[in-house]
């Protein structure tokens, strides 16, 4: 998958030329390219930003820098991400049809008080936020959903059931998780994890996570139920 991510910080991404997603790169499995929108600035100082028409606090990212960026970038295969706290919520699902969409992504990450509405007519396919709050730019939800999709791209995990008993993946939270030793600080594994039997494993953690999302996430608890009842 191509990842092109337009910013006017593109010394933040260094974090991702780590670990997982380091050795992705290496094997071609993802490619993220960073391109910096001040590179396409025509104005003597490269300037990106100027005042809002109406007034208002902060300053707003000027349309000309980022539609020429963009469009240096853009094709028929490109899908243009917008990281926008007006977005629609980010979900496991929205991450998989990404991962799944054989589109070339494009992820816009704007600053100040955001960007020029222009370009968002002319040249956002989506918008994407990652919270119900508000950051100081785009490039940390950039980020959080690269990770999030390369975890969903074939061999990038090295073990491809990684992702089908997450968090999420079937509309419960994850049941709790244990390694050795067999105590610590008192407190002993769940015998049942080392029972050998594994009908009652998995008995034991679909209860488990039924038991966290209802205590953590009743909305998600809530909604399995519905859910199952369409069915």
């Amino acid at each position: 998958m191509n990842i092109t991510i337009l910013t006017i910080f593109p010394e933040m991404f260094t974090a991702l030329n780590h670990s997982i997603l380091l050795r992705a790169q290496k094997n071609n499995l993802i490619n993220i390219k960073v391109i910096n929108i001040r590179d396409f600035s025509l104005d003597n100082n490269k300037r990106c930003d100027d005042y809002s028409y109406g007034g208002g606090a902060g300053m707003i990212m000027t349309p000309q820098p980022l539609f020429d960026a963009i469009k240096s970038v853009k094709t028929e295969n490109s899908h243009a991400i917008y990281l926008s706290p007006k977005g629609s919520l980010l979900t496991q699902k929205k991450v998989e049809e990404l991962a799944v969409s054989n589109k070339e992504l494009i992820l816009i990450c704007g600053h100040y008080e955001g960007i020029d509405e222009r370009i968002i007519d002319l040249c956002v396919d989506e918008e994407i936020s990652i919270g119900d709050y508000v950051l100081t730019g785009g490039e940390y939800p950039a980020m959080v959903l690269v990770d999030a999709i390369s975890r969903y791209i074939p061999n990038v995990l090295g073990n491809e059931n990684t992702t089908d008993e997450e968090s999420f993946s079937n509309g419960l939270l994850e049941y709790p998780q244990y390694t050795r030793p067999y105590v610590f600080e008192g407190l002993s594994v769940p015998e049942v994890l080392v029972s050998g039997n594994h009908q009652e494993v998995n008995k034991w953690r679909f209860e488990k996570s039924l038991e966290v999302t209802k205590l953590r996430r009743p909305d998600l608890y809530k909604k399995y139920f519905e859910n199952l009842n369409k069915e």
